[in-house]
This record gives structure tokens, sequence and C-alpha cells, in this order.
């Protein structure tokens, strides 16, 4: 709301020959944007944090902690009204949901604090990030920078959709061989390109020397930064 092109549009606005019977609320294109944030941290001591916030349905619970300021979420909605459901509604559980901020330790010991945001290519993505490193031996910026495979209109938990009888969509970014392409069309299944979504990454790994090691999503907004 402080940029200089934001600050153009509304400058528009003001005619120095009339005064203005009103002025409408403006809005800012990367308000309309945002949704889930993701963030992980390190200290010096090997303290690694890994955060995700997410309100759900626009401004989650509408309720707010005294003196803290962020509204919580509204998972809960993710329950299923139906008794029997895996996902019902029940006493001392948990909804399913997509919140996933991922922590791994190597030899008992913290290696990886990481997250990809973006509802469910979450899961999806995690998977996919945890192969390039391990399975590929892709560094920290390559495993996110390599293109991205996501699977649409599966059976949803929550049981807000039909149940998947025909296999799903699976979208491919840019990038993958046309012998990848046909060989997954020959095994049935069926592949269309999508621009997205396929999430938000950042990562910080800490090797067996406690270098710290950081990367950031080339898709969308994000920084790796040193302090």
């Amino acid at each position: 709301m402080i940029s200089k092109p934001y600050a153009a549009e509304r400058r528009k606005l003001i005619d120095m020959q009339h005064a203005a019977r009103e002025v409408g609320p403006g809005t800012p294109k990367t308000l309309d944007e945002g949704d889930t944030i993701y963030l992980t941290t390190a200290d010096s001591s090997g303290m690694m944090v890994s955060l995700i916030q997410s309100n759900y349905r626009g401004m989650g619970s509408g309720m707010t902690p005294p003196g803290l300021g962020f509204i919580l979420q509204d998972r809960g909605e993710l329950f299923v009204l139906k008794a029997g459901h895996p996902n019902s509604f029940a006493p001392g559980k948990r909804p399913f949901h997509t919140i996933i901020p991922a922590f791994v330790t190597r030899n008992g010991k913290p290696w990886l604090s990481f997250g990809v945001m973006g509802g469910a290519m979450q899961p999806q993505g995690h998977v996919q990030i945890l192969m390039n490193l391990i399975d590929f031996g892709m560094n920290l910026q390559e495993a996110g920078d390599a293109p991205r495979i996501q699977h649409d209109g599966d059976t949803e938990p929550s049981g807000q959709n039909t149940p998947m009888h025909d296999g799903g969509e699976v979208d491919l970014e840019t990038g993958f061989s046309y012998e990848t392409i046909r060989a997954l069309m020959r095994m049935g299944h069926s592949v269309r390109y999508s621009d997205g979504p396929y999430g938000g990454y950042q990562a910080i790994m800490r090797d067996d020397h406690g270098v710290y090691y950081g990367a950031s999503e080339s898709r969308k907004d994000g920084q790796a930064a040193g302090y």
C-alpha cells in the first residue's frame, strides 16, 4: 500500500480543479493475490523454525487473541458433519487440513526446515522436494526450481467434492521431456499443461558443520536472507 505504482494510481483520482464528491477505497493488486504464507528461520545456536499461516475462508475464525494482532484460523470447517466418515466432527480430533510446516532430521539431527504452500499441492510438493534432494541429489535451490507435477481431481477427505472415478488429471510444468509425457499417457494418465498453482517453496538446510543454506521459490514472491 506504500508502493510508488499504487500511489500513482491513487493520485489520478485527484482533480486540482474540482472538489471530490466521494473517494472510494483502493484495491492494491497484491492484496487481491495474498493467501497462505510460509516462512522458516534459524539462529546461530541451531534453532530452526518452520511456520505456515493460513486463515482459511478469508478472515478465518474472525477471532483475534487480545494484544497479539493476528486472526485465528478456521480449519475446523474442514470437518465432515456425517456420522461414520473418517473426518467426521468429534471431540479430541483434529480436522484434515493442508497446513504443513515441514521439518526433516538426518541421523537424529536437524537437517531441513521447509514448506511448499498451496492448498492440496502442499503434500505433493513436499514429496517432490524431498525426492529432488535425496533421490536426485539436487541442491536446495535446484530442488525448488525443478519442474513440478500436480494431480488434480482426486477425492477430498473433507467430502466436499464428487469422489474420483476417472483417475483425475496430471498437470505438468514446462520442463518435462516428451518421452516422459508419452510414458505417462501410455500408463493411462490424463496429462495436461497448467500454469499453476504449483506451490510456493522456501527452505533452510543445516549441514554437518553447522553451515546454513537458504532457498526461495522462483515462481512467486519470497527471498532467502542472512543476518
